[in-house]
């Protein structure tokens, strides 16, 4: 086999030091930029490229309550058609061989992680959460995982990824735009305006339906065109496991006025359903 075919491509990291940005490069347990900048691989193989000013308390992103919530719910099979629909979409885009794929807010990992099984790619999972990146890097070791912070700078080089991910997790239209290389694409997913209403009428004590298109086109507009838009939903007859797990995973049912209502949860049939965008940057 020749080298080059059986060689990982080069990841497009990037040092998150302020105004460093520099690639960064592998070095047995760490990555280190040519500015002498480091940062160690923990045991579990992901990379934390996280700098103080980056989080607002130590305890940044979603809990591991809420990661293992999200996983367990996949595993058990709920929620898998809108994992699927976002995976056949990926596939199908002509992009480069081996393309680098990003996905912002990772979580668990296992939307990146079904990509992969789909094509080759040099995937980069990107979450604020160490618990959900830590929980990503165990399951999917193949993959490259990350602590950063979306909202601010990605740690990724200039026109370096071919498609990135926000599957209901980080938006950042100006820095995707920046990182994407010619010819790539970036995939949103948010909840539709039905997802969960049933959940939500139960426990808030109105289902009122919540559109968020509009001001996702908005926030895109100066920097990407709108490609391909669909929905893909799901209903499911749910016990009341299930339904505290949904609850958890999207914090909602927390508030002291609401624990009545989850206290008396035990079947509901329930809709998961989500939105689905398609852009190319702009120029």
């Amino acid at each position: 086999m020749n080298p080059s075919q059986s060689a990982k491509p080069r990841l497009p990291l990037a040092c998150s030091v302020r105004d460093c940005g520099l690639p960064l490069e592998r070095r047995e347990r760490t990555f280190g930029c040519s500015h002498g900048h480091s940062y160690d691989v923990a045991r579990s193989g992901y990379l934390n490229l996280l700098q103080p000013q980056d989080r607002r308390t130590r305890a940044a992103g979603d809990a591991k309550a809420a990661v293992e919530a999200r996983a367990r719910l996949l595993h058990a099979g709920i929620g898998r058609a809108i994992v699927d629909a976002l995976v056949e979409r990926a596939a199908a885009l002509d992009l480069q061989p081996d393309p680098p794929v990003v996905d912002l807010g990772s979580g668990a990992g296992d939307a990146l992680a079904a990509i992969a099984r789909r094509r080759p790619i040099a995937g980069i999972g990107i979450d604020l959460s160490t618990a959900a990146v830590e929980h990503a890097s165990r399951r999917f070791p193949d993959l490259t995982w990350v602590v950063a912070n979306a909202d601010r700078r990605l740690p990724l080089m200039d026109r370096s990824v071919e498609l990135v991910l926000s599957f209901h997790g980080r938006r950042n239209p100006a820095e995707c735009a920046r990182v994407l290389a010619p010819g790539g694409f970036l995939l949103v997913a948010v909840p539709a305006p039905d997802d969960l209403i049933e959940l939500r009428a139960i426990v808030q004590g109105h289902g009122i339906e919540r559109e968020r298109a509009n001001r996702l086109l908005a926030e895109h507009a100066s920097h990407f065109t709108l490609v391909e838009r669909s929905t893909t939903r799901e209903r499911r007859l749910l016990e009341r496991a299930a339904l505290l797990d949904l609850l958890r995973g999207t914090y909602r049912g927390e508030r002291a006025s609401s624990a009545a209502r989850v206290t008396a949860l035990t079947r509901v049939e329930v809709t998961l359903a989500s939105d689905f965008f398609l852009f190319a940057p702009r120029g």
